[in-house]
């Protein structure tokens, strides 16, 4: 055996000597990794999103197919899903990135001023500098602004925001300063079911205690404070509930919480000593006629100061979402209400550690909070390609839901809003039990098998958490309406077959 086989076989054979010394194995192995991080699961691009990308390896080298392309209906990436950049954002990006183009004149006056200031707001004039941790205070200002204007004049202190990577990053950031305790003191987080996937991922890998909470599927995936109580109870008998994280409008349901349902929600987290955490990335999305969004803080603070000097809030937006679907540059904020000055310098401190978000994440959330006015020469344009993003997602959104309330055995709740169908899928017993020697979970059986015989790439409502017995999956509705129409056709066509194969 020669020096190399003699090292390649150590790799295998613990303790035995290398040059002389003692080889111990890996130092970190699948039993020796810090355990937490085994518990995190993410569906969105889970198993059946890397077989949807094995399989378009396979088309390109020639493989036949029942299809020649996988459609990923699986997440909220509205511009691989065809959607087109605004136009005045990408115009002033593109002069902050290259600020020679201030000199040319084919971008309009407006887009070159937004574009100055901001690169006078950064170090060395470009924005390939770090920022401060919290965001440039200029754009922290503008955001503060917009929470004002859309809230009808509620104050917002630029000091309340933190610009983030995305609102991923300022959600798993809050979560991380809740988390504490062991045992039965351990803090537990209360999350919708079905919710995003990110909050149970996050929450598993601070080993904090998640606490399910269920919507109302009949009432159109509707929040009940009875629901909230019930879960609340049952969950202070073995961690200690500390937050309630609330998606509105939601993901992967598409409801529109009312206002009503809102204020209910704060009255609850007052009288259980709770933290409220808004996720509130879809607030331009909605679509449903007499549907409306309201901010929990807006809310919060026309309740009174009973109310509004009292609940600890953290809301989150994002530039990932709405009608920009700008997700890429990772732009994002949170604002904190009521938050303890001490723990505020101690999250100020967190945030620090990461340097800062993206800049050119940050120029962007600039842009979306301060977008072009009416007097400006951009601000036809921009309206106009706005409009045109968020009036076709509102008749995908119909379509959908109509579509899917035609084929037997498929019923799917109005899409109020955000950019997801989650509907409830009847399943055969028999393609039950068939899963179950499979080794898989019933919908998750399914949506393999669209993937396989349709190029249709969906996630299975488990990966979101459902009710015990029920079956859903989640579609975005981001496609182009052609490409949409030929997806609901072929899941109805599948859907079908599926069961009456299994009849």
């Amino acid at each position: 055996m020669n020096r190399y086989e003699h090292q390649d076989n150590c790799e295998t054979m613990s303790q035995q000597a290398v040059n002389g010394v003692p080889y111990r194995g890996k130092v970190l192995t699948v039993d020796s990794m810090n355990p937490n991080v085994k518990r995190v699961e993410y569906a969105v691009r889970g198993p059946i999103v890397q077989r949807a990308v094995q399989i378009e390896k396979e088309l390109k080298e020639g493989v036949k197919k029942p299809f020649t392309e996988v459609i990923k209906a699986n997440i909220g990436d509205a511009h691989a899903m065809g959607q087109k950049p605004i136009t005045f954002l990408r115009q002033v990006l593109a002069l902050c990135s290259y600020p020679e183009l201030l000199e040319d004149n084919k971008f309009p006056e407006d887009a070159k001023k937004r574009a100055k200031r901001i690169l006078e707001a950064c170090g060395g004039h470009s924005i390939g500098a770090y920022s401060a941790s919290q965001g440039i205070e200029c754009i922290r200002q503008d955001v503060a602004r917009y929470i004002e204007k859309r809230d009808g004049g509620i104050s917002s202190n630029p000091d309340n925001i933190y610009l983030s990577t995305g609102a991923s990053d300022a959600i798993v950031t809050m979560l991380k300063l809740l988390v504490c305790g062991e045992g039965r003191t351990r803090t537990g987080v209360m999350i919708s079911i079905p919710q995003y996937p990110l909050y149970s991922a996050a929450l598993a890998d601070l080993g904090a205690v998640q606490i399910n909470y269920y919507l109302d599927e009949d009432k159109c995936w509707s929040m009940d404070v009875a629901e909230l109580r019930r879960s609340l109870n049952a969950a202070r008998q073995h961690c200690n509930p500390r937050a309630l994280c609330i998606i509105n409008p939601g993901n992967p349901t598409g409801q529109v919480q009312s206002r009503q349902c809102i204020e209910d929600v704060i009255r609850f987290a007052k009288e259980e000593n709770l933290f409220l955490m808004a996720d509130e990335v879809y607030q331009d999305n909605v679509y449903a006629e007499g549907c409306k969004f309201h901010s929990f803080k807006k809310v919060l603070f026309e309740m009174g100061p009973e109310y509004s000097s009292t609940v600890e809030m953290a809301s989150f937006h994002s530039t990932s979402k709405c009608y920009m679907g700008e997700c890429g540059f990772r732009g994002g904020y949170m604002e904190v209400i009521n938050m303890d000055p001490d723990v505020k310098a101690q999250l100020t401190k967190l945030v620090s550690v990461r340097l800062c978000p993206p800049v050119p994440g940050q120029a962007l959330l600039d842009l979306v909070v301060n977008p072009p006015q009416p007097d400006e020469p951009s601000y036809t344009t921009f309206m106009k390609e706005r409009t045109a993003v968020l009036e076709t997602l509102a008749e995908k959104a119909r379509l959908t839901e109509q579509m899917f309330n035609k084929v037997p055995g498929i019923t799917c709740n109005p899409v109020q809003g955000a950019m997801y169908t989650f509907p409830r899928i009847t399943l055969p017993q028999k393609a039950i039990d068939k899963a179950k020697e499979e080794g898989q979970v019933p919908d998750m059986y399914y949506c393999m098998r669209l993937l396989e015989e349709e190029g249709i790439c969906l996630v299975p409502g488990s990966g979101f958490g459902q009710r015990e017995g029920t079956f859903h999956f989640r579609m975005t509705i981001l496609p182009p309406t052609e490409k949409l129409k030929v997806v609901l056709e072929k899941i109805t066509a599948f859907h079908q077959k599926f069961t009456e194969e299994f009849s």
